[in-house]
């Protein structure tokens, strides 16, 4: 047996190292600017139409799957779960506003502000965990998840209750919730690309 097969059989550790790159900001800023439109219409600043769908179709939504399943690659649990939960949140809540549109068998899809009022109080709740996890994280992501968390709670509050003023309230804060996310994702892409801290996470 030649010597190098020799050194190949007792390697025993091998270093592989990851040269792909950081996925994070892409479903960051999916997710803060789709959430800014969508909190601009919550304001009352304009009507829920094609912009905010096709933001949440494709960069909050497709975007955001896609940002998750690299984090997956990557073996970050919590990056993965984040993106692709919050990637198909978007997805899900286009389907909810445009199929009860398709038509007349349709139209009993259409949701009650009691049903809406569930599907959010959920999503808060998933927010809540997953916002303990940020705890091990930076700054900016804690308060990315914080935010997002009252968020929810507001907007399911807001529906329950058939409160518009809670519902305003929630605009205002949920574009708070987006430029943090969109904030987080820049000081990533910043501090990468000069190679020192720009942005403080």
């Amino acid at each position: 047996m030649s010597q190098n097969i020799k050194d190949i059989m007792n390697v025993r550790d091998v270093k592989i190292t990851d040269l792909t790159a950081n996925p994070a900001p892409l479903g960051l800023m999916g997710f803060g600017m789709t959430t800014v439109l969508l909190n601009l219409h919550n304001a009352g600043f304009y009507s829920l139409g094609a912009v905010i769908l096709s933001m949440g179709l494709f960069y909050g939504g497709i975007g955001q799957v896609i940002a998750g399943i690299e984090e997956w690659r990557k073996g970050n649990t919590f990056g993965a779960t984040a993106f692709t939960s919050y990637g198909l949140f978007w997805l899900s809540l286009v389907a909810i506003v445009l199929l009860p549109k398709l038509g007349d068998n349709f139209k009993e899809l259409a949701l009650t502000s009691t049903d809406f009022a569930a599907y959010l109080f959920m999503w808060g709740l998933f927010t809540l965990y997953m916002f303990i996890g940020t705890l091990k994280a930076t700054r900016a992501l804690q308060v990315v998840f914080l935010t997002l968390t009252i968020l929810f709670f507001l907007l399911a509050a807001g529906n329950y209750l058939g409160n518009p003023a809670i519902l305003k309230i929630a605009g205002y804060e949920g574009i708070l919730t987006g430029f943090s996310a969109i904030y987080a994702a820049m000081g990533q892409v910043l501090n990468e690309m000069y190679g020192k801290k720009i942005i403080p996470l």
